[in-house]
């Protein structure tokens, strides 16, 4: 019968064998994710490099601890370094040792972070700042980058609407950088980029919009667009904060037109403001004459009330005559008393009465002459 081969294994040291980290435990995700890419795409020659990296680096820290004394000392022994007839190796080393020192030293402001490549790789924890460290030229290269809120205005745009008319945009956009890192490793330039993606953004999210939802629905545009920039530029390093639609300009035609539009809905509105009004007015009006109709007092009472007003209003002497409607009901109250005064023969008193009334009117008639200028009749 045949025998099945036997398995066996290949002890291989596991120094040698690039292997593909399960978890990084710093840094956000996106950090994580890049990183997590580099070391994929290094697994290759991580072992030359590495060893490359610690020779370099280890030199450039001895040359400079060690030449930098040497060259100081033969400066300032010989007398004739800083000349032109001097020691020109002395000077050279001395040069380079504080052209090592100046661009080496990198001061990170509070608000900024260095970004630190070593031999063209990105490092964990090569992110620096704030305070003071030491960059080592030929081998360590620094990124500054602000953290920092800006304020980017996108410039007009003309954007054709949904319902076909063309308006004119600006808005302002508020983003800072939230992974100085990856601003850096993904992207060229993340601010220029930003701004372009808010430029095309506007016009995209605008043109599905009509121009009545554009004008009066500002904070939902502006919430759609910053929802849409954020998850676009989250992979740059780039938080954004706020979008605001700053003015949106309308042809002229269209402006005129709507003006007139708007004026014939207010004079529509005001015409039938009127009739409503007039409508109440009359129905007013016709309930009142029947009031009056049937309870002619009322009409008396309203007279009354009438001459009271005018009287309150106007500081002056008004002659009116006395309605005969008002002298009939009178007498028509009292008849029997009227003919008793008759019979029982008091003409003296009803004459004195009329004399009086009548030399009273007379007066009053005078004195109105008199003073025209303050009578109203």
């Amino acid at each position: 019968m045949p025998v099945a081969p036997k398995s066996f294994a290949l002890n291989i040291p596991s120094s040698i064998i690039p292997h593909r980290p399960k978890e990084l435990n710093y840094g956000t995700k996106s950090q994580q994710k890049l990183l997590l890419t580099f070391h994929e795409m290094s697994t290759g020659n991580r072992a030359l490099s590495g060893v490359c990296e610690h020779i370099l680096y280890f030199l450039s820290y001895t040359v400079f601890v060690l030449f930098l004394p040497v060259s100081v000392f033969i400066c300032l022994k010989d007398k004739n370094a800083f000349t032109i007839s001097g020691s020109s190796i002395s000077e050279a080393i001395l040069l380079m040792n504080l052209r090592w020192l100046c661009t080496g030293r990198k001061v990170v402001q509070e608000y900024e972070r260095a970004v630190i490549f070593r031999l063209g790789r990105v490092m964990p924890g090569s992110m620096k700042g704030p305070g003071i460290f030491l960059c080592l030229p030929c081998v360590e290269e620094c990124f500054m980058v602000d953290l920092r809120t800006i304020t980017f205005d996108i410039p007009p745009q003309e954007i054709l609407t949904k319902d076909s008319v063309t308006v004119s945009v600006d808005a302002v956009i508020y983003y800072k950088v939230f992974d100085a890192m990856i601003s850096v490793a993904n992207v060229e330039n993340a601010h220029h980029s930003t701004r372009l993606l808010a430029q095309t953004t506007l016009r995209n999210v605008l043109g599905t919009k009509r121009l009545s939802e554009i004008l009066s629905e500002r904070d939902v545009i502006s919430s759609s667009m910053q929802s849409v920039l954020d998850d676009a530029t989250e992979a740059w390093g780039i938080k954004v904060e706020r979008v605001e639609i700053k003015d949106v300009r309308l042809p002229v035609q269209l402006q005129r037109a709507m003006a007139a539009e708007a004026e014939a809905t207010r004079e529509a509105r005001a015409k039938v403001i009127q009739a409503e009004g007039e409508r109440k007015a009359s129905r007013a009006l016709r309930e009142a004459s029947l009031m009056l109709n049937d309870k002619p007092v009322a009409l008396q009472l309203r007279y009354l009330q009438t001459l009271s007003g005018i009287a309150a209003e106007h500081h002056s002497t008004i002659i009116f005559p006395l309605p005969i409607d008002l002298t009939t009901s009178f007498l028509m109250s009292n008849p029997a008393q009227s003919v008793k005064s008759g019979i029982n023969g008091h003409p003296t008193a009803t004459a004195a009465t009329t004399t009086t009334s009548t030399a009273t009117t007379a007066t009053t008639m005078s004195s109105c002459n008199n003073n025209s200028s303050d009578l109203n009749v």
